[in-house]
Order: structure tokens, then C-alpha cells, then sequence
């Protein structure tokens, strides 16, 4: 059996292997094995007995583990069981955490969500004595009332609360001292307070070619109406027609698509990571980043599912609700998926690498990643990425572009015409060429 989440192989011991002891006691618990080699074979320990007197049987790292001696024909292994711990252990002050079949030490923002979640914590829960209800800014308090009332997630006569009654009931209270959320939500100026907590956005015309940017400061509703004020103003386009006299506005993509996907970063966020919120626009997709993980045990196909809402600050996500911001069922995901496919445009991607969470909206199904995976060719991609860029293509260009014969042209080109529907062809003769068709 290979080594997995739970199940860890050494030939020999060290001293050193505490620290998988401490990794286990932090998880899940799991067991460690001395005397087997990396597949799970035993290969033996020549001092099994004298390790298994050496070994506290009862306390290691000051934690309840079971040795146990294996005798079998190949030699003698030892067997150590550790159950998961409510608290946090450590190896010489260094806290380490079993994840997947690899061992990590925490550190940092990793080290600081996980004390906190031991005691049963979110980083946006911990009270914060330097700042008091008079620094809270007013017509922020007052623009969440106002949403919460229109959207029905508050009551009437919420309009009449003090702020330290609606802090009251929004939980944002702990022993009469403000919580981070309160702060983040409703202080003027957050970042004297907390690291990072601003959004940057910027237009690329590649990963490496940044033509303009704009940083969007102040508390988190004050960023959310921004940006989004900024992506549809600023860094997309619309397109307006009219109905009689009325006035519609299509955007590139769909607007409560993206507000969804901000809210998401915005809720999600390791705070105390210190790095803003970063959104990258290009000519042809829009791509949000945010410092977080999914949840232990959680992976992109069960976030596309039905699944129950684990926001990562539970203060803040609960504040965006009661505003009318976002759901509290866990279907953000979904409605960003299910607007995009209504728009007609490819279904957003959801990379988590790491601490690193990315959305990517994408324009059209035109682009090297979605082509490739309808199964075009190279020299296929690269002549409907040219009629995206030109309007058009002959057989003769296509030729030319692929080095390729005439007739081998003639058939890629009808593949891209009849069998993936990406081209028509108009005209007759020498003057027909390929446009593509609308997605």
C-alpha cells in the first residue's frame, strides 16, 4: 500500500520523524510506520525492542500514541498510531501538518489560520482593542441599512439602530471590543490596520505588458462598488442598444458573474496574508486572484456541486448577506457558471494552486485552451486564432500559414466548417474564404 493522507513509511528510525508524529496529531491523525520501505514492504529493524523501549508508549510530543511491535517473516516493524489532537502540537516549537502523503511546517498566514481554527477561531473573528465604534465610517453604516432593508435581509426598523446595536446583531461584538470583520467592513482606512486589504486591478496587453492600473482603497463595500464601477466603465466594454427609447447596455461579460467572483475573493481572502486582491484584464479574459485555500478535503468538481457554505471569514460573509450581497447557500459558484453559459460564453475556470485561488472568465471559446480541448489540431487553432485576429482566412492563407498542401488545406478547413463549427464559408471560387461563426 502506498503512503497516503494517513499512512506514512520508514526504514529506520530518527529522532527526527517526531515531527510526522506532530504532522498527524495536527491532521487527521494516522500511523507511522518504522521497519517499511517507501511501497510498504517490510524490510525489518534490527533493535525493534530496544526501539520499542525507547519510544514512550503512552505520551510522545506530550499526545497519546499507541507502539506496537509487528513480528512477521521478512522482520520485525513497529507501529506507532496517532490520533488527530484537539489542540496544537508542536516539535521544538515548530508546528507541522500532515497534508495529502507530504508533511509541511507552518508558518505565517498557514501557521495563523490553523491556531486560530484549533481553538475554534477565524481570523476575522479576533477582537481588535485600538479601534472603536466613532472610527467606523458613518455612510458606510448607513449605505449597508439601506441594502439590507431593500433586499429584505433586514428589517424596517433596523433604520432606527445605533451602530453599536446593529454591530450588536451582526455578532461583530466580543467582550465590548470591535472584531476584524467590523473593521474591514465599515473603517475608512482598513490598511492601517491590516496589510493588503485593498484590491489592485490592472489592463495587460500580455502577462508581461501592464498598460495602466488603478488601486481601489477604503473598506471592503467601498471597494466592491469600485471596482465594479471601474471593470464595467473602465477596463470592459458594453454594448448599447435600444429598445424604443430605453437604453440596454450588454456587457462583455456577465455583470453579476463578476460581481459574484469579487465577493467571492473579497469573503474568501487570507487577510493575513498581506497581499491585495489582484485582477488581471486582457483583450480577451478578465482573471481574479485572491490568497486562499479550499478546504482540506474540498476539490474544484465538489465546489461546482451542491455543497454548504464554508466562507473562510464567517463575519464578513454573514455582513455581505444581510446587505443583500451575496447567497448563504453555498451557490456562488454555480450562479457564476450558470451566467456565463447563459451569456454564451465558456464556463469561467477555477484554478486553486496552492494558497493561490484563480478565476478566469474567458470572452469567447476562442483561445488556444478551450480550442485544444474540443480537440483542434495546432494548425487548426492557429487559423481560427488568425481569423479572430484578420476577420478572415482563404484557402490560400491557410496554406501558407501551416505550410501545408492545398489539399490538406481543403480538408482541415471543411473539419473547421462541418465537424467543430467554427468557420462558414462564403463565396465561390478564387474569392471564397472562412469567417468565423459566433459562439
Amino acid at each position: 500500500m502506498p503512503e497516503t493522507q494517513n499512512i506514512e513509511y520508514k526504514s529506520v528510525w530518527k529522532d527526527e520523524y517526531l515531527k510526522w508524529i506532530c504532522g498527524f496529531a495536527n491532521a487527521q491523525g494516522g500511523m507511522l510506520y518504522i521497519g517499511k520501505d517507501d511501497n510498504g514492504n517490510v524490510v525489518g529493524i534490527k533493535n525493534a525492542k530496544k526501539l520499542l523501549e525507547d519510544l514512550p508508549n503512552t505520551t510522545i510530543l506530550g499526545i497519546v500514541a499507541a507502539v506496537n511491535l509487528h513480528e512477521t517473516p521478512e522482520g520485525e516493524y513497529i507501529e506507532i498510531v496517532v490520533e488527530p489532537h484537539p489542540n496544537p502540537v508542536n516539535y521544538k516549537g515548530e508546528y507541522h501538518f500532515r497534508s495529502g502523503s507530504t508533511k509541511q511546517e507552518l508558518k505565517g498566514a498557514a501557521l495563523d489560520k490553523f491556531l486560530l481554527q484549533k481553538y475554534g477561531r477565524k481570523w476575522d473573528s479576533v477582537p481588535i482593542p485600538t479601534v472603536s465604534i466613532s472610527d467606523l465610517k458613518q455612510e458606510t453604516i448607513n449605505f449597508f441599512k439601506e441594502r439590507g432593508i431593500n433586499s429584505n435581509r433586514l428589517d424596517e426598523k433596523c433604520r432606527k439602530d445605533t451602530p453599536e446595536q446593529l454591530l450588536e446583531n451582526l455578532n461583530l461584538f466580543e467582550n465590548g471590543l470591535l472584531k476584524r470583520a467590523a473593521l474591514l467592513l465599515f473603517h475608512p482606512d482598513p490598511e492601517k490596520f491590516v496589510t493588503g486589504a485593498y484590491i489592485k486591478i490592472g489592463y495587460f496587453r500580455t502577462n508581461t505588458d501592464l498598460r495602466y492600473q488603478d488601486d481601489i482603497h477604503g473598506n471592503l463595500f467601498e471597494q466592491v462598488e469600485k471596482t465594479m464601477e471601474l471593470l464595467l466603465t473602465k477596463y470592459t466594454r458594453a454594448l448599447i442598444s435600444y429598445d424604443g427609447l430605453h437604453r440596454i447596455e450588454t456587457y462583455e461579460y456577465p455583470k453579476e458573474a463578476l460581481r459574484e467572483a469579487l465577493l467571492n475573493a473579497v469573503t474568501h481572502k487570507e487577510y493575513s496574508g498581506g497581499a491585495p486582491i489582484q485582477i488581471r484584464v486582457y483583450d480577451d479574459k478578465i482573471m481574479i486572484w485572491n490568497e486562499g485555500r479550499l478546504p482540506e478535503d474540498w476539490t474544484i468538481e465538489k465546489l461546482l456541486q451542491n455543497h454548504s457554505s464554508r466562507p473562510n471569514n464567517p463575519d464578513i460573509a454573514n455582513a455581505f448577506f444581510r446587505s443583500g450581497y451575496v447567497e448563504s447557500w453555498g451557490r456562488g459558484i454555480s450562479k457564476i457558471e450558470e451566467q456565463c453559459v447563459a451569456a454564451g460564453l465558456p464556463a469561467p475556470q477555477f484554478t486553486p494552486q496552492g494558497s493561490d485561488f484563480w478565476v478566469t472568465f474567458r470572452k469567447d471559446i476562442y483561445n488556444k485552451e478551450d480550442l485544444s480541448k474540443l480537440g483542434l489540431s495546432e494548425r487548426q487553432i492557429k487559423a481560427v486564432l488568425y481569423v479572430k485576429e484578420k476577420g478572415k482566412i482563404t484557402n490560400s492563407e491557410y496554406q501558407e500559414l501551416n505550410n501545408i498542401s492545398r489539399r490538406t488545406a481543403t480538408d482541415e478547413l471543411a473539419e473547421l466548417t462541418n465537424k467543430f463549427g467554427m468557420f462558414k464559408n462564403t463565396g465561390y471560387g478564387a474569392g471564397s474564404f472562412y469567417e468565423l461563426i459566433a459562439h
